[in-house]
């Protein structure tokens, strides 16, 4: 029998790593403290209708093929990744509007609509993104950072590329329509970031989308998922649903076994983490094991990702001008993400991910029904925000909002809402500080200075997920899982 791998935490990361360490021969268990497999990716059923909870889009489909073709397998057997045509649409409050489109000659003509001088700015902002892209992603995204000597090298790429920069400076310098630099700075949000502080690397997500698009996987990502629950049964991996891990034995720098919440001890040869590092090591830390410098000095200092409001409803009728994915910018950008990041009160407005899967996949909904899902950045839990009072009213200004807007007389139409806090975040997904995306992509917690993927002063110990390199959002999250591939 091949050497024993345990895996804490079944979101993507953690299903990435099993598999991939399943390739390699090992005996390998999963752990999930929740009752589904995905993590943040859990799906909810109402009333007929269904409701993904966590990532909805799909950028780099090629990383999960891969995970398919570890085993000789083909993804499209167990799942169809739709590509889509309109990837998002923004929605600005003087009702204007700008698709962001499959089609690049399309895309421009939506940009002249704007300001005709920024198509050209479009086009250089392109290039320079996948010059990011190349070094960013291509040679970057699946190395391990854990040698500071290695980090060191990569510097003078880094300011060749303009990292010192933020997101919405590179944006800036490229285009001048205020309403195209907030559609092409917001993709930090996409991974916890502010665009205003977070690294230019992260522009590289412009190319990354142009190489390979933006995709749906039918059904839900639930659905993909369920695909990847699927592999790993077939290729013999345990999967040990609501268990959570209390305790991780270290003897010798070496961990010799994981305590579950019930007392069972079960021994392991290797540990793979998903679990926000900062909640792994406090675990550690009860075997009165000495933590390394590295990960007292991220502690005390790490700043994390903002929070998330998500609100969830169905409707008793269809919204069919409602795109599958649109941004509902509100009034304010900068200030507002100023009161988000840094402020310690709820702002009184906000912008919007309204995700429709119902615009592809009539699946979600009862017939001649609509099924959404809100998502609303907002300060972490160390603003202090008492969610308790304030989340039953945030969510019916929202509904208000949309109301007068792309969904209207939603109040008469509205199904079932309910939502989930940042608080609900801490408590479920044991996230730090309720952050919706674990610690801040800044440039100086970012590679090197990030959670290293190899455990600090413990041989046997691997991480992956959103806090560690290369960083949150599904590209990143799989490719921590293939850096730990190239570890163990």
């Amino acid at each position: 029998m091949g050497k024993c791998v345990a895996v804490i935490g079944a979101g993507f990361g953690g299903i990435a790593a099993a598999l991939r360490a399943r390739a390699k021969g090992y005996q390998v268990t999963i752990f999930e403290r929740g009752s589904q497999l995905g993590g943040r990716a859990r799906v909810f059923q109402r009333n007929g209708f269904r409701y993904d909870s966590g990532p909805t889009v799909i950028t780099a489909p090629w990383l999960f093929q891969e995970l398919f073709q570890l085993f000789g397998k083909n993804i499209d057997n167990y799942i169809e990744l739709k590509e889509l045509d309109l990837w998002y649409r923004f929605v600005y409050q003087d009702g204007s509007k700008f698709d962001y489109t499959k089609n690049i000659s399309h895309t421009l003509e939506q940009i002249a609509e704007l300001n005709p001088k920024d198509q050209n700015g479009y086009k250089e902002l392109l290039v320079k993104s996948e010059k990011i892209f190349d070094v960013g992603f291509q040679m970057l995204a699946s190395k391990p950072f854990h040698s500071l000597a290695f980090m060191l090298k990569q510097v003078p790429a880094m300011i060749k590329l303009g990292a010192y920069q933020s997101v919405w400076d590179l944006v800036s310098q490229h285009l001048i329509s205020d309403k195209l630099r907030q559609a092409f700075s917001i993709q930090p949000l996409l991974v916890g970031g502010n665009p205003f502080s977070t690294t230019s690397i992260y522009s590289l997500i412009h190319y990354l989308e142009r190489k390979w698009g933006v995709h749906y996987p039918v059904g839900g990502t639930g659905a993909l998922v369920a695909a990847l629950g699927d592999l790993m049964k077939e290729e013999g991996i345990k999967v040990r649903l609501n268990t959570e891990i209390k305790n991780i034995e270290v003897t010798k720098k070496t961990i010799s076994g994981i305590e579950t919440d019930n007392g069972t001890r079960i021994p392991c040869d290797v540990v793979i983490s998903n679990v926000d590092p900062i909640r792994l090591y406090k675990k550690i830390n009860h075997n009165k094991y000495q933590k390394n410098w590295k990960v007292l000095f991220r502690e005390k200092f790490s700043r994390y990702s903002m929070g998330l409001f998500v609100l969830f409803f169905g409707t008793n009728k269809k919204f069919p001008k409602v795109a599958h994915h649109t941004i509902w910018m509100g009034k304010r950008y900068e200030e507002l993400l100023r009161d988000i990041f840094h402020g310690k009160t709820l702002p009184k407005d906000f912008s919007l991910y309204v995700h429709r899967p119902t615009a592809s996949d009539s699946s979600f909904a009862p017939k001649d029904c609509d099924s959404f899902y809100v998502l609303s950045p907002v300060p972490n839990l160390k603003a202090g925000v008492d969610w308790e009072t304030e989340g039953k009213k945030y969510s019916e200004k929202i509904i208000s909002s949309l109301g007068e807007t792309i969904l209207p007389d939603l109040d008469k139409h509205i199904v079932d809402p309910f939502f989930m806090t940042p608080v609900d975040f801490h408590n479920e997904y044991l996230s730090e500080h309720g952050s919706g995306f674990s610690i801040a992509p800044l440039f100086y917690q970012s590679a090197w200075f990030r959670y290293h993927n190899k455990g600090e002063g413990i041989k046997n110990l691997f991480l992956v997920g959103a806090g560690t390199h290369p960083g949150a959002g599904l590209p990143g999250v799989l490719c921590s899982a293939k850096v730990v591939d190239s570890l163990i």
